[in-house]
């Protein structure tokens, strides 16, 4: 048996904070604002796993509002996940990955962070696709204002 789910995220990139992409600490004048590290490719890797399994939304598991949640590292909330995804029987068939962004060039960083994507869902890095584009210069994306990621993930019931 097989489970699709899908999620977009979107987080505003500000001075003083550091840039996390796929788990990945990426070099780069401007970071992303949340009320967590705000990866925002790791937010929505994990939000489309809660989906595919039918349990809500990020918000749901992690609420913006909960103190215990502030800075923290969205690898911990992804493995949480996880975590649940093996114990309802579960494991990842494939992700397939879309940054949106101007900049940083993504190029010299995809395959570090296939690699650490495919380690934090315990999966091989053949199952991992993560791919780049940019806005062409349009909208608050294009104006270099904020980065979004997409995420489709598919997900079989474990063979026993």
């Amino acid at each position: 048996m097989y489970r699709i789910g899908h999620s977009v995220d979107i987080h505003r990139l500000v001075e003083g904070r550091k840039l996390f992409l796929g788990g990945i600490e990426i070099p780069h004048y401007l970071g992303l604002l949340g009320h967590s590290d705000a990866d925002v490719l790791l937010h929505a890797i994990t939000e489309s796993i809660i989906g595919a399994l039918g349990l809500g939304d990020l918000g749901t598991f992690f609420p913006d509002n909960d103190p215990k949640y502030k800075g923290i590292d969205s690898k911990i909330l992804l493995n949480e996940i996880v975590e649940l995804m093996f114990n309802k029987g579960y494991e990842v068939n494939n992700v397939d990955c879309l940054l949106i962004l101007e900049k940083p060039k993504m190029r010299p960083y995809i395959e570090s962070i296939k690699e650490s994507v495919a380690s934090l869902l315990k999966t091989d890095i053949t199952n991992v696709n993560i791919k780049a584009t940019t806005n062409e210069k349009m909208g608050e994306i294009g104006k270099e204002e904020a980065i979004q990621a997409h995420s489709v993930i598919l997900l079989r019931k474990k063979s026993v």
